[in-house]
């Protein structure tokens, strides 16, 4: 999956330091894509000596490599940067032309992005909010509103029915076979928003609800939570036309899987078609 990079690590704890001249400095324009450039085959983002001297704020490292933000993208000379090969890529363009470290650091800082340019003004009283120094926060110096990054936590829904498995595809966007996925309300268990979402999406009770792996998911600010689950009693499927345009019982070999080995979603698929889904029940516990 994205975040798995091993033997590399991610070290995403909060510090101040100064950018240094090989540090990674990511440049986004307003519509949330980021600059790269292709050398020898492979994306790389742009560097503080590339970029110049522009405020910027510390993200996290990868190994020994820093990353930083750039805060002020007005500033900067793009179409220089262009002429020297690079590009404006959004995150889903990353995700189907990036690999290993660099996926995964460009979800994790496109998320970080995201909260920064959505949070320049404290939402209490309009006042411009400050860096947090001890913390990875904004803080109003005005009122003291303190605004930390936003995870938003959903679930990703393997329902079974003996050898079939209920995949579905979303009616616009990603264009491959998925499961039902969907956000946790205000009030609401993982569990109870797994039982929700299959009942909305596909109109099946489930039982045995089984908690199996979670993936960072910063396209969205996600983190996602996977579990399998069983149909339980009538498993005629009634779907949600304004959410899928596909939900069909698909039998363990004749699963379509997604064309990379990204997601959450696509293990979760790739395990029940190799039979390797009673395995961990098995192995855990967890039925």
């Amino acid at each position: 999956m994205i975040q798995d990079i091993y033997p590399s690590r991610l070290y995403n704890e909060f510090k101040k330091c100064e950018i240094e001249e090989n540090d990674y400095l990511l440049v986004y324009d307003k519509d949330g894509k980021v600059l790269v450039k292709e050398e020898a085959g492979k994306l790389l983002f742009s560097t503080k000596k590339q970029i110049g001297d522009v405020e910027n704020t510390y993200l996290f490292s990868v190994d020994e490599q820093k990353y930083f933000l750039s805060l002020d993208g007005k500033s900067i000379d793009t179409k220089a940067l262009e002429k020297e090969g690079f590009v404006y890529l959004t995150v889903r363009e990353l995700r189907d032309h990036a690999d290993g470290n660099e996926i995964y650091a460009g979800f994790t800082a496109y998320h970080l992005w995201r909260w920064y340019a959505d949070n320049k003004y404290c939402g209490r009283c309009g006042e411009p909010l400050n860096q947090g120094d001890k913390e990875r926060s904004l803080v109003c110096p005005k009122c003291g509103n303190t605004v930390y990054p936003r995870i938003n936590p959903a679930v990703i829904v393997g329902v079974r029915k003996g050898d079939y498995l209920l995949l579905t595809k979303y009616k616009r966007g990603f264009a491959h076979n998925a499961l039902v996925a969907g956000f946790t309300e205000i009030g609401e268990t993982l569990e109870e928003t797994v039982a929700r979402e299959v009942m909305e999406e596909t109109g099946i009770k489930v039982k045995n609800i089984t908690y199996y792996k979670s993936q960072p998911w910063g396209m969205a600010q996600d983190i996602l939570v996977g579990f399998y689950c069983e149909a339980d009693g009538d498993s005629e499927i009634h779907m949600d036309e304004s959410e899928l345009k596909y939900a069909e019982w698909v039998k363990r070999e004749d699963i379509v899987l997604q064309p990379n080995n990204l997601s959450l979603t696509n293990e979760m698929m790739r395990m029940f078609k190799e039979g390797k889904d009673g395995d961990f029940c098995r192995q855990t516990g967890r039925y």
